[in-house]
């Protein structure tokens, strides 16, 4: 059925969850190496031919749109190092019915775009952060650049892209010792800072399950900080539980796959660089959109492969601690 303004009935998979939000690697390149998240020589990239060019990308999510999706996020690899992605921005921020467009980032190369970002169109970013420590940051990034974050971060809230988040991936006896540190970081500014369970991949199962930190223990370490109460009314569609201390500007959340899932709030799908729909995190659900694309297939095709994915796309994963997941690479994927 389309309606008025020439959208049909949105997307709802078959676990009656409307899917809105659509999550866009536009590389899998990346400038850093960081432990829990690829080896230190990097990985087989994607060959340039097959990656999506903005053109293709956006007439995906203008079929996306016609069908519910609201929100994009824009991601890697390291999305920032992709040329000209303002471009992309100002594309996707002229599709009627796209009403959000975020970015997740390593920060690196933000402080250098953050205006330019907001010009064309771009709402708020995302930024991981491990550490406020620099040594330990070259250690865990394996590639140094704190000081870089930092600005970026300050560049972002300059430029009115907020809320701003930080994202950190907690790992037991390598930053847990810096909770207290980033919980701080919410009192003085208006940054939300949220801890992600760290997950098992190819690349650190070995080191996974000792390293892990449940948010459970997140929560009570922070809750001897000072009271937390919960927080209901941050601008954004990741799966984070929010927290606050009395009179704080910013937040705290906490990003759970293992101790507590939130499969059933999902409300996203994924687009990887080469065009390939990807209907789980940490799945091998993958639809190919890029060759009816470049067929010519137009809308009209896209819409009716996004329809098919919802009979396919799985209620839950199956996150085990300790054993690894073929399917994920990233962790800029998770904290939305």
């Amino acid at each position: 059925m389309i309606d008025l303004i020439g959208r049909t009935e949105p997307l709802v998979d078959a676990f009656r969850r409307p899917i809105t939000y659509l999550r866009i690697s536009v590389t899998d390149r990346c400038n850093l190496r960081c432990v829990y998240c690829m080896p230190e020589a990097g990985l087989a990239w994607i060959p340039k031919p097959a990656i999506l060019s903005y053109e293709e990308i956006a007439e995906i999510v203008r079929a996306a749109a016609t069908v519910g999706v609201r929100s994009i996020r824009l991601t890697g690899g390291e999305p920032l190092i992709r040329r000209n992605l303002e471009r992309l921005v100002a594309m996707l921020h002229a599709i009627p019915g796209i009403d959000d467009i975020a970015l997740s980032t390593n920060g690196l190369l933000l402080a250098e775009q953050a205006a330019t970002l907001r010009a064309a169109g771009l709402d708020r970013v995302n930024v991981s952060l491990d550490t406020l420590d620099p040594d330990r940051f070259t250690a865990i990034a394996r590639r140094p650049g704190l000081d870089r974050v930092l600005a970026g971060i300050d560049a972002a809230i300059a430029a009115n892209l907020g809320p701003v988040k930080i994202n950190c991936v907690l790992m037991r006896g390598t930053n847990d010792d810096e909770l207290e540190a980033f919980a701080a970081l919410t009192r003085d500014r208006a940054v939300h800072v949220r801890f992600i369970e760290v997950m098992p991949v190819h690349e650190n199962v070995d080191m996974q399950a000792q390293a892990w930190v449940s948010s459970d223990e997140v929560l009570e370490r922070l809750g001897r900080f000072g009271a937390l109460s919960p927080f209901e009314h941050l601008h954004g569609n990741g799966p984070a539980r929010m927290f606050a201390y009395a009179g704080a500007p910013g937040t705290i959340g906490v990003i759970s796959p293992l101790a507590h899932d939130y499969c059933e709030r999902c409300n996203r799908v994924r687009l990887s660089a080469d065009g390939r729909l990807k209907l789980c995190l940490f799945g091998d659900h993958l639809i190919d959109l890029r060759t009816p694309l470049r067929a010519g297939g137009g809308e009209e095709a896209i819409v009716a492969l996004l329809r098919g994915a919802m009979h396919v796309k799985p209620e839950r994963h199956h996150l085990v601690l300790g054993e690894t997941s073929a399917a994920m690479r990233a962790f800029s994927e998770i904290g939305g």
